[in-house]
């Protein structure tokens, strides 16, 4: 993992003017993966996107915490299902 490619919390928090508390609570959650290096916590770029939408879904909708993890997790299984579906149009393919 490239330091570059690290954001640092706070510096999400500043930008999307959300609390801290917002931040450690979806990666207590387990919605948000915090790297921390050297004492200062860090968000992948890649889930930048996946915060940004729980932020939205928080502020927009007014979804609490609960909410957002089952959205999360509802979100993971479709996408599990989304590759199951397209491995098994595969092997359905060869058959064909």
């Amino acid at each position: 993992m490239k330091k570059e490619d690290l954001i640092p919390a706070e510096e999400i928090c500043s930008r999307y003017k959300v609390e801290r508390q917002f931040v450690s609570s979806l990666s207590e959650s387990g919605i948000l993966e915090i790297v921390i290096i050297e004492e200062t916590e860090y968000v992948h770029c890649d889930h930048l996107a996946d915060f940004e939408k729980m932020m939205r879904l928080h502020r927009e909708l007014d979804i609490n915490l609960e909410g957002l993890e089952a959205i999360d997790h509802l979100l993971r299984q479709i996408k599990q299902l989304q590759k199951d579906n397209i491995r098994l149009k595969n092997r359905l393919g060869i058959y064909e």
